[in-house]
C-alpha cells in the first residue's frame, strides 16, 4: 500500500515525513509580495543553498542557521503555508488528494520528478550566481508553481 495512504501526517516517523519531499525545489524559489494585492509571486532565483541538479538542499540539518527564512514544515505548521507548489505531496495529502503517479514513492526513482518537468532543475538560477544589486522583477514567473 504506501505509509502514506494509512498513516495520518502527524503520526508519521521523521524518516516517513522527509521521504514525502519530492524533491522538486519548487519551495525554494525566491517569492516576491506584491505591496498592495498580498499577492506572492516566484521567481526563477532559487535559494543558494539550494544544489540545482539534484534540486535538493546543500545544507539541509544546518539550512536554519544559513537561511533566517528558511521554514521548517510539520504537519502542525503545513496550514501556515499556503504558497507550497501545488504538486506538493503535504498538501495534497493534507487534502486527502493521491500522490502523482512522477512522485519518487511511487515511481521508485528520484529523477521521476525532473522527468516529468516538475523541478525547477532546468529553470532555475542560483542566488550564488547573482549580483546583490539585481532586479528581482526580471525573474518573476508567468505563473505560480
Amino acid at each position: 500500500m504506501g505509509f502514506w495512504k494509512d498513516t495520518p501526517l502527524g503520526e508519521l516517523s521523521p524518516a516517513e515525513w522527509e521521504s514525502l519531499c519530492d524533491g522538486c525545489g519548487r519551495c525554494c524559489l525566491v517569492k516576491l509580495e506584491d505591496e498592495e494585492s498580498g499577492e506572492l509571486c516566484y521567481t526563477a532565483i532559487a535559494c543558494g543553498e539550494l544544489e540545482l541538479e539534484s534540486c535538493r538542499c546543500r545544507h539541509y540539518t544546518s539550512r536554519r542557521e544559513r537561511v533566517a527564512e528558511c521554514i521548517t514544515l510539520s504537519a502542525a505548521t503545513l496550514a501556515d503555508y499556503p504558497w507550497l507548489p501545488s504538486t506538493c505531496a503535504y498538501r495534497l495529502l493534507a487534502a486527502g488528494r493521491p500522490l502523482p503517479a512522477w512522485h519518487p514513492l511511487l515511481s521508485g526513482s528520484s529523477e521521476s520528478v525532473h522527468a516529468a518537468g516538475i523541478s525547477v532543475r532546468n529553470f532555475a538560477v542560483s542566488q550564488r550566481d547573482l549580483d546583490d544589486d539585481l532586479d528581482m522583477d526580471e525573474f518573476l514567473l508567468d505563473h505560480n508553481p
